[in-house]
């Protein structure tokens, strides 16, 4: 696994604590809070930064986009937003 990179320069732990911290990303994919302490450090797994990823761009009002955060992939995961200019 390895830390989140994008263009802002956020880290996994940043994003973490952006969705509410440890208790709250560990009830929101359904796994224990030392996973997710884990996951401060290690990165974020894929799929779990994919199936938060609408959430932290809606909690930082757009800050944060899906675009951002797959810039080499967005578009195979959420193709309705091929047409949005965000």
């Amino acid at each position: 696994m390895q830390t989140t990179t994008n263009k802002h320069n956020w880290n996994d732990s940043i994003l973490i604590d952006l969705l509410g911290g440890t208790n709250e990303v560990a009830r929101l994919c359904n796994v224990a809070p030392p996973a997710v302490a884990q996951w401060r450090h290690r990165g974020l797994p894929y799929g779990q930064l994919v199936f938060l990823a609408a959430k932290l761009e809606k909690d930082s009002h757009g800050l944060i986009t899906r675009k951002d955060l797959f810039p080499n992939n967005w578009w195979m995961v959420w193709p309705e937003l091929h047409d949005n200019k965000t």
